[in-house]
């Protein structure tokens, strides 16, 4: 397997994005790449994306994007998985570039969800679950989420305040983040005074609805294109899998494939979690953080809000999470956000994170979840110091 770097990355503003279509904020994230990483040609193009069929009435998005691009005739196709396509996205082009099909590709994640009302959004977020027999009775995705929560609660004697350590951060840290849908700070109290979404879930608990996308520019590490500079590293691309149906899970606190795709990553990568710098994990609902922090091997087991009660995951603590905002604060452009995740450790690794820079950052990890964790990307990134 060749060694894979990102010599390039792209974004859009997470917004409510009325006047560009899907294909144009694609479009819009990929030129920023190219032009990042000051290349001008791909042989091959993955795009993450869940749910362009249903909201935009749009499918093949590879060949679309290729042309919108400019570069019809190349390979292109467009992954699934869920929230994790974005993620599941990036692993696909590394693959693609390790083993040595293609000496360079853009990797593109892209969502719109603002055109249609919330309904439908939530229909189709619906099918990130078991569509026999979760979605078909009724319960919604954020209804899955909320169990998973209530059920954590009742096991390791929680109340709801104890989550808002999460929200706190990533507001806090989406304030400096130009990208962020909302840029500015939440108070204790607002957080305790949230409406409920489904309790125990409330809104300060969950990511928005909303547009956006992110690009990288995958490279072989020996054909740099005068990037080595700001070039970073690819160190591991693993996912693993568990039960898509919450009841089908043997423990349903304990995120499987959370847990595996990790410790695939730490070994591909010759690392330990002590090694990493930053965690830029997939906070769709404040539960799931904890929950990550814990499979991930960060903490123990029913001692996840710990890290955010003692101030674990501020930008100069233990482990600096949601470094712009993750997708609670960032945004959640469910099909960009793996990608998002991707150039927002770059940024870290690049020193190029502004106030939000954590000091001294070299190693940074990023992890996609699709469904209330059923697939787990994680990707181990390395910058030059």
């Amino acid at each position: 397997m060749r060694d894979v770097s990102i010599i390039g990355v792209g974004q859009t503003p997470v917004r409510e994005h009325w006047d560009k279509s899907l294909r144009h904020l694609a479009v819009d994230a990929l030129l920023a790449a190219l032009h990042d990483a000051h290349v001008e040609e791909m042989d091959a193009i993955y795009v993450g994306n869940m749910l362009s069929g249903e909201l935009a009435g749009q499918e093949h998005l590879g060949a679309l994007i290729a042309d919108q691009l400019g570069m019809s005739g190349v390979a292109a196709l467009k992954v699934e998985a869920a929230c994790g396509a974005g993620g599941s996205a990036a692993h696909a082009g590394f693959l693609a570039v390790a083993s040595g099909q293609y000496r360079r590709v853009a990797v593109v994640g892209v969502e719109k969800m603002t055109d249609m009302w919330n309904g439908t959004v939530t229909s189709g977020l619906s099918m990130a679950a078991d569509g026999e027999y979760e979605a078909a009775n009724g319960i919604s995705f954020v209804g899955l989420n909320a169990m998973l929560m209530r059920r954590y609660m009742y096991e390791y004697d929680l109340v709801e305040e104890d989550f808002a350590p999460f929200a706190l951060n990533a507001h806090a840290n989406a304030a400096h983040n130009p990208n962020a849908m909302f840029r500015k700070h939440v108070t204790l109290e607002q957080f305790t005074k949230a409406k409920k979404v489904a309790d125990p879930i409330s809104l300060f608990d969950s990511s928005p609805i909303c547009d956006g996308a992110a690009a990288l520019i995958l490279s072989r590490s020996e054909n740099l294109n005068g990037n080595t500079a700001r070039a970073i590293s690819i160190a591991a691309s693993t996912i693993a899998t568990d039960s898509l149906a919450l009841h089908d899970r043997q423990d349903p606190l304990w995120l499987r494939a959370v847990e595996l795709s990790s410790i695939k990553a730490y070994a591909q990568a010759g690392v330990t979690p002590q090694d990493i710098d930053l965690f830029e994990l997939h906070d769709a609902f404040s539960i799931v953080a904890p929950m990550s922090l814990e499979a991930a091997g960060f903490a123990r087991r029913g001692a996840g809000t710990y890290f955010g009660r003692d101030g674990e995951i501020a930008i100069d603590g233990k482990l600096p999470i949601s470094t712009m905002g993750g997708l609670k604060a960032r945004g959640h452009p469910i099909g960009a956000t793996g990608v998002y995740q991707i150039v927002e450790a770059v940024q870290q690794l690049r020193g190029e994170a502004g106030k939000n820079q954590v000091p001294n950052a070299r190693i940074a990890m990023a992890q996609s979840l699709g469904g209330v964790a059923a697939t787990a990307v994680t990707h181990i990134l390395k910058g030059k110091g």
